[in-house]
């Protein structure tokens, strides 16, 4: 899409490895404007939440209250729903609607996996949430009015709404199961994050080189297709795993490497001596305390 503006760029913390991008505002956004006034709406969806290789994408589409009746009659949908060119249109639909815009977070596959195997895991739940405050806030940051915003269920509903409407007070929350295809702002999130995943899946390269060739299937992504099986089984590395289009802390992708990766033992594993054992009397008569001059200084 024409429109990205790589100036506003946004971290998405605690996320690593995380990115947003925004379209260009219309004049219509300007504080003084009288859209902004009035206000906009905003809709989040996102793709690729279940899927072992790529990112998981949030997008928000947001408009001025005014374009509603435009926006009602552009098709927009459940991008599952529609097929590749219905989505390409659809998605061509933001550049020649000015007052149309989006804002996208992509979780890359390590963002996702590093963070759900962090000492004190961060699931996915919780990625999302933050994924999703992150575009709300950005919106806000950027001087948009936004009223009210529609938000594809993530959990109980209810309880998300709450949580987002005590975050976000000045904003109405309306979050409910298949708001994609209720909401016709949430479908036109559910397209810029279906085709943002889409082409980072067929335009993935490797950072280390094309070691997989260009004739490589990957499939859907998810576990249960055959050809993404048959990709992970066929393209994993005894000693390294896989490359950076997968999600390592997926149940499915540690199950082949405990089958077909080399075995590896951790330092921490293995039964280390008591802190007592450094200062018995065995350790006085010790090298190290001879060559560093050590002695005790008796009972604390």
């Amino acid at each position: 899409m024409a429109s990205i503006d790589p100036v506003n760029l946004d971290p998405i913390p605690p996320l690593i490895d995380s990115y947003s991008f925004h379209s260009t505002l219309p004049a219509s956004a300007a504080p003084g404007s009288e859209e902004n006034k009035e206000g906009w709406i905003m809709g989040i969806d996102e793709a690729g939440r279940g899927p072992v290789l790529g990112p998981m994408v949030y997008a928000a589409a947001y408009c001025p209250l005014a374009f509603k009746p435009t926006l009602e009659s552009l098709g927009f949908d459940d991008s599952k729903a529609l097929s590749a060119d219905t989505r390409q249109m659809l998605w061509e639909s933001f550049d020649a609607n000015a007052d149309l815009c989006y804002s996208s977070a992509t979780l890359s596959p390590q963002a996702i996996s590093a963070n759900m195997l962090r000492r004190v895991p961060i699931n996915l739940n919780r990625q999302a949430e933050e994924a999703t405050m992150s575009l709300i806030r950005s919106a806000l940051n950027r001087g948009i009015n936004i009223r009210e915003c529609y938000v594809d269920a993530l959990g109980p509903a209810q309880q998300w709404q709450d949580r987002l409407s005590n975050e976000f007070p000045t904003i109405t929350f309306d979050v409910r199961a298949k708001a994609d295809s209720i909401f016709k702002i949430v479908g036109a999130a559910s397209i810029i994050a279906k085709v943002t995943r889409d082409r980072y899946i067929e335009q993935w390269t490797d950072p280390e080189g094309p070691v997989l060739g260009d004739e490589v299937v990957r499939g859907s992504g998810y576990p249960s297709d055959p050809k993404t099986q048959a990709f992970l089984r066929n393209h994993i590395d005894p000693v390294f795993g896989y490359r950076g289009i997968v999600r390592f802390s997926w149940a499915t992708v540690k199950v082949l490497l405990e089958k077909q990766a080399a075995s590896c033992t951790w330092a921490d594993d293995v039964t280390q001596p008591s802190a007592a054992a450094y200062f018995g009397d065995s350790a006085k008569s010790s090298k190290l305390y001879r060559d560093l001059g050590i002695s005790g200084v008796g009972e604390l």
